[in-house]
């Protein structure tokens, strides 16, 4: 029954942050409310009707040209649904990353436009990729439910909040120019805690858990804040940063760092802190006299095994990331020193190292925290009490 009522409060609770966040993220949001959107409509190509190549003269370069694929397309969303159109694809080898031609059967994103005498042109914009990626979301889902049964559904609600968080909260208020480090701190805060209690319940499990989860993230942004300073960082590591403050000026790259680096450490954060809160759940039930310094030890015992796990795992993750980008620069002809002194380098390092930190001080953390709280664990449960009648003046055979 407890854990009915607190996973109903939490979920409670969590819609209303949600919706309540929406609402101060987009108030006065102007950028956001300029934007208009673009209706680019799903297509299916029903027939290629002409492809024609055209040379293309490029000084230094040979054997140059443009493509132009002409298709008709069944559009299938939107208000044009179901009308046969006439549609362009053009592709040229001067342009790195061209995609392939479209074939019949093909699913694309369309766009419309139209002529200086008004004339309704279609063009090619992209492969549509959505019910690929529908299904591998599915196929993900379902697993989760198939092992976690009744856990699995809490862990998918969790996962919602957790999106809805950063989709309809903290994306809006940086993008509307608002302070993102204290977004970033809700929401880091708001995703541990609706997680732990939504998965787990109120226990003292929990509130080691998220304890020493938040412990090791203040850890991660106060070093970040630190090495935005030592580093004289700007913000503008690539040209997605650059485009983005051409369309919004008011927002703060610096703090997007900091911001990038706590929501992409906060995972294996969260996951060192349940492993250690919950083994060392398991180790103070056994024991018939839980004591401070036992505990304390065990997790740190613990957490020496999870440590290079959980600290690969995360770098890793980062370099993998950056894989195009670690290539591009290694193959280049600068140097060594150069290449770690660029500022999109060294931030991939401060993402990786801080994280790391973040997780390795989580572990004396959830730690000491856990062992504060498990030390009072009620082992009376553990001591047999004989309920029958002693007669004491009873003389059994084997006392004589």
């Amino acid at each position: 029954m407890k854990e009915k009522v607190v996973f109903t409060v939490v979920l409670i609770l969590s819609i209303i942050y949600i919706l309540i966040g929406n609402k101060i993220a987009m108030k006065d949001n102007s950028f956001l409310n300029q934007v208009t959107k673009v209706d680019n409509p799903r297509a299916t190509v029903t027939r290629i009707i002409e492809r024609k190549e055209t040379p293309l003269y490029v000084d230094g370069l040979d054997n140059q040209y443009n493509t132009d694929i002409v298709f008709e397309a069944q559009i299938l969303s939107g208000k044009n649904k179901d009308r046969l159109v006439i549609a362009t694809q053009n592709i040229s080898t001067y342009i790195a990353g061209t995609v392939k031609e479209v074939e019949i059967g093909d699913k694309v994103l369309l766009y419309n436009q139209e002529s200086y005498d008004g004339q309704s042109l279609w063009y090619f914009m992209e492969y549509s990729r959505t019910t690929a990626l529908i299904v591998l979301t599915a196929i993900f889902l379902g697993l989760i439910l198939l092992f976690g049964r009744k856990q699995g559904i809490k862990t998918l609600v969790s996962l919602v909040f957790t999106v809805l968080s950063i989709f309809l909260v903290l994306i809006p208020a940086i993008l509307g120019g608002q302070n993102i480090y204290a977004w970033t701190i809700a929401t880091c805060a708001f995703i541990t805690l609706s997680t732990v209690l939504l998965v787990y319940g109120s226990s003292r499990k929990t509130f080691a858990t998220a304890l020493g989860c938040i412990g090791g993230v203040i850890v991660a942004g106060i070093l970040t804040l630190i090495m935005n300073a030592a580093l004289k960082l700007t913000g503008f590591t690539d040209e997605n940063a650059i485009y983005l403050q051409q369309l919004n000026s008011s927002i703060d790259l610096k703090a997007i760092i900091f911001g990038g680096i706590l929501i992409g450490a906060l995972g294996a954060i969260m996951d060192v802190s349940i492993d250690i809160a919950s083994s060392l759940s398991e180790v103070a039930d056994k024991m018939e006299k839980p004591d401070f310094r036992t505990i304390v030890k065990s997790g740190f015992n613990i957490g020496k095994d999870i440590m290079g796990t959980m600290t690969n795992t995360l770098i890793l993750a980062y370099i993998g990331s950056s894989l195009s980008t670690v290539l591009l620069l290694t193959a280049s002809s600068h140097s060594i020193s150069y290449l770690f002194n660029l500022e999109m380098i060294a931030v991939e390092i401060l993402q990786a190292i801080v994280g790391s930190i973040g997780i390795l001080t989580t572990i004396p953390l959830t730690s000491v925290i856990a062992a504060t709280l498990y030390k009072y664990v009620d082992t009376s449960k553990y001591v047999y009490k004989y309920k029958g009648n002693i007669n004491r003046n009873k003389v059994t055979e084997d006392d004589k």
